[in-house]
This record gives structure tokens, sequence and C-alpha cells, in this order.
């Protein structure tokens, strides 16, 4: 078993598709995902170099730090921009323990990527059944709201992931088909009430797509200090997403 590396400070150095069934040890778009436990995020089981063994509490806390401090230099610097010699001198790491637990920095992305994939598969398998009434549309503001919370907290993965040319072909994949999973939710609950009844919405796969891509967009422009009114533009986008969905008479 390779053994885990202490922290120390180092010299610096050189440097669409719907989603497919997977197995359990694959995220989305075949990144394969970091062992963990249930409530730990994916990514503090660190990247490939640390995938085949089990981190104790001292390699969990310093795959933590090579985490946090790599998401403010992606926030800085952005994706290319950013330096493996970058990330272990903020975290105070030297490289040496920075490569047994990643591979490199787009090995340190796709960790990050994974919590965000995993929490917008949560949102996905949240998305309610919205039925036609005022009670449709509070618990559908609801979910609005939580996608904001979510977004939020990854928006400098996400905002990177939305620039294809910035990452990896295959990391693009990932978020396409995370996209393509909540629209496929948003199209399932947003119908379900109307097709019970016996009324048929027009065009739901391209309507939900459009909803999400403008719920998308909202929040980007929030993550880029875009100064809006959150709980307003929350609950107004819920609104229209209501009455786009409205089945026709």
């Amino acid at each position: 078993m390779t053994h885990e590396g202490s922290g120390g400070q180092g010299s610096p150095g050189t440097e669409a598709s719907r989603p497919r069934s997977r197995p359990p040890s694959q995220a989305p778009g075949g990144t394969q995902a970091a062992h963990h436990r249930p409530g730990r995020q994916p990514s503090h089981g660190g990247g490939v170099p640390a995938r085949d063994r089990e981190l104790r509490a001292q390699g969990r806390a310093t795959v933590k730090r090579l985490l946090d401090s790599g998401m403010i230099e992606f926030e800085e610097r952005g994706f290319h921009g950013v330096r493996v010699d970058d990330v272990v001198r903020r975290a105070g790491i030297s490289h040496g323990t920075f490569y047994l637990y990643f591979s490199n920095k787009e090995d340190l992305f796709k960790a990050l990527l994974l919590d965000a994939l995993r929490d917008m598969e949560t949102i996905a398998g949240d998305f309610p059944v919205v039925t036609r009434d005022e009670a449709g549309k509070t618990v559908l503001r609801r979910w609005v709201r939580k996608f904001f919370d979510v977004y939020a907290a990854h928006a400098t993965v996400i905002r990177i992931l939305s620039q294809a040319d910035l990452v990896p072909e295959e990391v693009y994949g990932d978020g396409l088909q995370m996209l393509f999973s909540i629209s496929e939710a948003m199209t399932t609950g947003m119908t379900a009430a109307s097709r019970a009844a016996g009324r048929q919405p027009e065009h739901v796969e391209l309507t939900a797509l459009a909803c999400l891509m403008m719920l998308e967009r909202v929040n980007y422009l929030l993550s880029a200090e875009v100064k809006l009114p959150v709980d307003e533009m929350a609950n107004r986008i819920a609104d229209i997403m209501f009455a786009a969905f409205a089945p026709a008479d």
C-alpha cells in the first residue's frame, strides 16, 4: 500500500445524448468516481493516485487543503492559468505530496467536478411533480431556490465547465450529461400532472431545455457578481417555468 505523505512546504517546481446507465464507480461521461463513504464529498478521496487506497484522516485533510487551494486558484486564474506550482504554494504542501493524491491539475479539477456532478444529480432527483395550482408553484419555487444554492456552491467549477474550449472534451461531456439529466427531470416533473389529467403540453423537451438554460445563465451572472435580487429572481424564474409548461387548451 502506498504511504500517505505529510504536508510540508516544497520549493516551487515547473511545470447531445441522454445519460446512459453506468457502473457505480463511474461518474457521468466516464470520469472515474473516487471511493467515498456516505455523506463524504467524493473529492475528498483524492484523484487517480489515491484511487485504490483508503485515506486516513491526515490524508483526507491534505486532500481538502489541496482542493480548497485549487478552487481559489481556478477562480482567480481560470483553468489554463493554473499550475500545480500555484496550488501547492497556496496550500503550503510539497510537490511530492500533491502527486500522492492527484496526477496533475486536470485530475484536481475532475475531483472538484465530482462534487458538483453529485450535487446536481441530487438536484435532478429532487425535482418535484408540479401540479397546476398554487401548491405546485410553491414547490417549484422551492426547487429553483435550491438550484441557486447548489450552483453558488460550485460556481467556479460550473463556470469553467461551461467554457468548452477551456477544459478537456471528456470533462465537458460530463457537464453536458449533467444538464441533460436535469432537463429530463424537469420534463417529467413539469408534465406529470397534466399528462395524468389527459392534457399534453407541446414541445416539452425543448421547453425544459430552454428553461434550464435560462436558469443556468442567471446563476452564471450571479456567480460573476452581477448584482441581482436573488430571491426575487428565483421566484420569477420559477413562475416563468410554471407558465411555460401550461398545457394547451
